[in-house]
């Protein structure tokens, strides 16, 4: 007996030091929390500050992290929807001043400034720093700027510096990759929908491939982030702009962005932006919303009429993530209203990138159909983007 009492003690003793030693799972370290990384590479250098209301530190912002350790950040650049993060999609935001720390902020989406970026950047930059949280989708417009920004740098021989962060929609790749003749202001490289690349993936990618004006090389730098891998589910602590409020819009704007190409809503001017599809003229629908003009959606499609349509904010985010882009909600609202080619406007094409889908939608193919016309595109790019990946894959 007092053997066996022996044995349990040692047993629970050593099943204890285990569970001591196995570490809990370990969250996510994005770039910008590495300071003793990248500070060295900043001192005595005039910093050009790309980021917006995401660049978080833990709880302080990249901006006051970097003024309060007294490194010279000269001038804050900003994507779509302003710094703050408030601006309507695609709306004009004036140049201006952060309140906080008295640095000027330079718009990028400001049409009324007759400066050019190279010669804003020549006068205040001899570095830029990118801290910036996308989602990895092929129409949301930070990687854009990005890379406008690393085309202006290239040709000044200014480094870019790229606080990497994790991709939450980095677990797979999908749609069609970009016609260019189709390259527009919600599309310019010739990738996926979703690429499944992190921002200091795709700028090494861009570099690589020889996409900058002239095929010319800008000086990168990535501070890569710690314990991400692409099967990662990373989950966003801040909003990435207003009408993406929390996962599950993340999750779904893969497969409800195109609702932005045709004259149904998506829910904008609501509680459930790209949760929610709707028209006034829908038939067989017994839900309906009314979209209202808020911050951020200001004057939303169908600004204050009754729209009938369909909820999916109560699926759960695995069965989302399950089907990836998936058009079923946009070939369902195309023969719920019946009125053929009126359903679509020319945006179509630009955010879907192709021209082949509009037409099979209208011939009556399935969403799987679909997809399957796509299929080598994926494959194609998984291999052509793999030397540049800066994560596991598997």
């Amino acid at each position: 007996m007092k053997n066996r009492f022996l044995v349990l003690i040692f047993f629970f003793l050593a099943v204890t030091a285990c569970i001591a030693q196995c570490p809990k799972k370990d969250r996510v370290i994005n770039g910008d929390e590495q300071t003793s990384a990248y500070f060295p590479m900043l001192r005595n250098r005039r910093i050009a500050l790309f980021s917006n209301r995401t660049g978080m530190v833990k709880n302080k912002h990249i901006l006051d992290i970097l003024t309060e350790n007294h490194f010279k950040v000269t001038c804050i650049l900003s994507p779509e929807h302003g710094f703050r993060g408030n601006a309507d999609a695609g709306e004009t935001v004036g140049n201006s001043v952060d309140e906080a720390t008295g640095v000027p902020i330079r718009s990028l989406y400001n049409s009324g400034d007759s400066t050019s970026l190279g010669e804003y950047l020549q006068g205040h930059a001899d570095i830029l720093v990118v801290d910036i949280q996308d989602v990895g989708l092929r129409f949301y417009t930070y990687y854009i700027s990005m890379c406008k920004l690393m085309n202006v740098c290239a040709g000044l021989k200014i480094p870019v510096l790229i606080l990497d962060r994790a991709n939450p929609n980095g677990f797979y790749v999908d749609g069609p990759v970009l016609d260019m003749k189709y390259r527009s202001g919600v599309g310019v490289l010739p990738i996926p929908v979703v690429y499944g690349m992190t921002l200091g993936e795709l700028a090494q990618m861009i570099n690589g491939e020889g996409w900058l004006k002239d095929k010319r090389i800008c000086p990168l730098k990535v501070i890569t982030c710690k314990n991400y891998t692409h099967q990662t589910k990373y989950r966003l602590s801040v909003a990435p702009s207003p009408n993406l409020p929390d996962m599950k819009s993340v999750y779904l704007y893969p497969s409800m962005c195109y609702f932005e190409g045709t004259v149904v809503s998506l829910g904008r001017g609501t509680d459930l932006p790209f949760q929610v599809y709707g028209h006034p003229a829908m038939k067989g629908c017994t839900f309906s919303f009314t979209p209202r003009s808020k911050i951020g959606a200001k004057n939303p499609p169908l600004l204050n009429q009754k729209c009938y349509g369909v909820d999916l904010s109560h699926k759960s985010d695995s069965e989302i993530c399950k089907k990836g882009l998936d058009l079923s909600y946009v070939i369902d609202a195309y023969h719920r209203l019946g009125i053929g080619d009126r359903f679509f406007t020319p945006f179509f094409e630009k955010l879907i990138g192709v021209g082949y889908v509009r037409k099979m939608i209208e011939s009556g193919k399935t969403a799987g159909e679909i997809r399957a016309c796509w299929k080598s595109d994926v494959e194609k790019f998984k291999k052509q983007r793999a030397k540049y990946l800066l994560y596991d894959d598997k």
